[in-house]
């Protein structure tokens, strides 16, 4: 099976990628014929783990788990 992997560099505060992120996840979801599930995760390269940002705890600690979304639904709401 092929999967395509995105790499998109974000220049910006963590709060920010945050909210392209999610906006991204949608676009794509929007434009998906038929469903699909994708995992999706947002990373920083100081960080040499596969850390998550977009899931973080109450002491602010990110997790390793990757968000999973099905496409082809009228909006994105991530699965943790």
């Amino acid at each position: 099976m092929y999967r395509l992997h995105i790499d998109i560099p974000m220049s910006c505060t963590e709060n920010e990628a945050i909210a392209i992120s999610h906006s991204i996840a949608n676009l794509i979801s929007l434009h998906t014929p038929q469903p699909q599930q994708i995992n999706y995760r947002l990373g920083h390269d100081d960080d040499r783990q596969k850390s998550n940002y977009l899931m973080k705890n109450a002491n602010g600690h990110v997790s390793n788990k990757k968000c999973v979304v099905i496409l082809g639904l009228t909006s994105v709401d991530p699965i943790v």
